[in-house]
């Protein structure tokens, strides 16, 4: 049989709902943060997921202050920080000419071969995460490599008294690029390595250039 509660006084109800949201210190400190998963095993974000740098605020490095966990997924992801056309050249016998002064040049490419993307010395692995990164955000065109066939034949006059100089290769990019982490806490984004990377096109031919000798 229930016992009636006496001598209870009366508690508002909208007293009632701030206490049931006040969380004492003690317990809130007592809760385990998710664990974080090795980041070795965690695969590049995909595009849908690299909008994480611009909405996640920056980790500068100085003191961020107390903040708690956030549910934000951990995450690595590559962006693209800035573009320049770049001429990516063909280094073998047979790409290269100079002539002159004066008269015509007549060119074709004697020898087959590729044109690879490089990158800053010391950040290799992080190659085929910049050229797919790049190839979604600024050029579909943009590869690792681009192959090179014998032939195209190419004709240009020289400007009298100067030398002229052709060189095959790529019409590619020399790109910036940054790749970003979420934080311990999943509160924010902090970049891990930099640096850029010059990355073929599909678009090749002939470069030209005059000089005075």
């Amino acid at each position: 049989m229930r016992k009636k509660l006496t001598g209870v006084a009366a508690v508002p109800v909208m007293a009632l709902a701030v206490m049931a949201c006040v969380v004492p210190p003690a317990l809130a400190e007592e809760a385990d943060p998710e664990p974080m998963v090795t980041p070795s095993v965690i695969p590049e974000a995909s595009d849908e997921d690299d909008s994480l740098a611009a909405a996640l605020p920056k980790d500068t490095g100085g003191p961020q202050g107390a903040v708690a966990a956030c549910d934000n997924p951990y995450k690595k992801w590559t962006e693209i920080t800035s573009k320049k056309a770049y001429f990516i050249p063909a280094f073998w016998p047979g790409t290269s000419y100079k002539d002159g002064p004066g008269g015509t040049m007549v060119v074709r490419v004697e020898k087959a071969g590729k044109i690879s993307a490089s990158i800053t010395a010391g950040s290799e692995a992080e190659l085929s995460n910049v050229i797919a990164s790049a190839k979604a955000k600024v050029d579909v065109t943009i590869g690792a490599e681009v192959g090179i066939t014998v032939g195209h034949e190419y004709r240009r006059n020289v400007t009298n008294g100067k030398y002229g100089h052709l060189q095959y290769g790529s019409w590619g990019y020399l790109v910036g690029w940054k790749k970003w982490e979420t934080t311990p806490d999943r509160c924010r984004a902090r970049v891990i390595k930099s640096g850029s990377a010059k990355v073929p096109t599909r678009e090749v031919g002939w470069k030209y250039s005059e000089t005075a000798s």
